[in-house]
């Protein structure tokens, strides 16, 4: 399949020249750096923090270019994945005229960035109690207005990943973009969509090194897609995006992966036993399949359980009032001792002994 980015992409942005920063001129290690304006003292605190780091994220593109097996040209980094959110709109949806496709409940900030962005939102709601996607729906919805639609697989508050073909679907049916959101990917039992992209250049798959990477507080997000687009998105991306002592820290923390992978096993094993003490939890309704690192759970009277859960300092989302997920909320699976306390927690909750203190 081919697309035709040339009558997708806005106007403004194709004819965007690109902010040449001192670090595009040159690009060595060692000289008299006379050319940034920074402060050729040094910096008031340890380390040499008063030089602007790489915009290109050269050397982290490389690692994450080993890990995933993907050429470096088909890797865009941003300030967590919201960046590139924000970046693809900017690309290829014209404000007040154009918009996008998203499928709730679902990740919060493709609505968000729309919004800023003044784009509008078409909603094709996922299907009831499986949380699947409703391709026919999606496919009615297209008109030539919509340019991106917004896919998170596993899907953030439902934890469910979405069914390859029917992604693959709407790839071969769609010629505007459609961006898979893998945050979760390595909780999940299905690979990642990357080796898609070489027969689907209108695919985007967004990935994080906020949640199995244990990074959040660095904010890395990642893209992957076809080198032109990639080329789209560092030319509108803020030049120096991703700090220095985040770009040194996630090299350092892909120096571990090991550590990292075990990780991903104990949580999913816990994931799995947490969805089985619950099963048996008087006054847990449902517990959704999950692929991700949280699960969504109905429950009897969530709002009064959050509120309790909250009062024993143990915090989840209340995810009861959003679309398809009344009585919900989300737990993350923490670590073995915290998730041994909700589970208590909630037993106590639904406890006659709770009960007849309340009265």
């Amino acid at each position: 399949m081919t697309i035709d980015l040339e009558n997708l992409v806005r106007t403004n942005i194709k004819n965007l020249v690109k902010y040449s920063t001192a670090r595009d001129e040159y690009t060595g290690k060692i000289g008299v750096f006379l050319d940034a304006n920074e402060n050729a003292f040094g910096s008031p605190i340890e380390g040499e923090h008063n030089r602007y780091p790489d915009p290109h994220q050269y050397a982290l593109k490389s690692a994450i270019s080993k890990i995933k097996g993907v050429s470096e040209k088909y890797i865009f980094l941003g300030n967590g994945s919201d960046e590139a959110i924000d970046v693809l709109i900017r690309i290829f949806c014209q404000p007040g005229s154009e918009n996008i496709i998203i499928c709730p409940p679902t990740y919060g900030m493709y609505e968000v960035a729309a919004a800023i962005n003044d784009v509008a939102i078409s909603r094709v709601p996922l299907l009831p109690e499986t949380f699947g996607l409703d391709v026919e729906g999606i496919l009615k919805a297209i008109n030539p207005s919509v340019k991106i639609i917004f896919l998170c697989s596993p899907n953030n508050p439902t934890g469910n990943t979405i069914a390859v073909n029917d992604i693959k679907n709407i790839l071969d049916c769609y010629n505007g973009i459609v961006v898979v959101d893998e945050a979760y990917i390595n909780y999940s039992s299905t690979p990642s969509l990357i080796y898609l992209l070489t027969d689907c250049p209108n695919l985007i798959i967004l990935q994080t090194m906020s949640k199995a990477w244990g990074l959040a507080s660095l904010r890395i997000g990642v893209a992957f897609a076809s080198a032109a687009i990639i080329d789209l998105m560092n030319k509108v991306k803020a030049p120096y995006n991703i700090s220095g002592i985040a770009q040194k820290l996630a090299l350092e923390a892909m120096t571990k992966l090991p550590l990292i992978n075990d990780q991903i096993k104990i949580t999913v094993a816990e994931r799995k036993l947490l969805i089985s003490e619950l099963t048996n939890t008087e006054g847990v309704k449902k517990i959704f399949p999950s692929e991700a690192n949280f699960i969504l759970v109905k429950v009897e009277e969530p709002n009064k359980l959050f509120e309790y859960l909250l009062s024993v300092k143990i915090i989840v989302r209340n995810r009861s009032r959003i679309a398809l997920c009344d009585d919900c909320l989300r737990i993350t699976i923490g670590t073995p001792e915290e998730n041994r306390l909700v589970l208590e927690s909630l037993k106590f909750f639904y406890s006659r002994e709770f009960h007849t203190i309340q009265q």
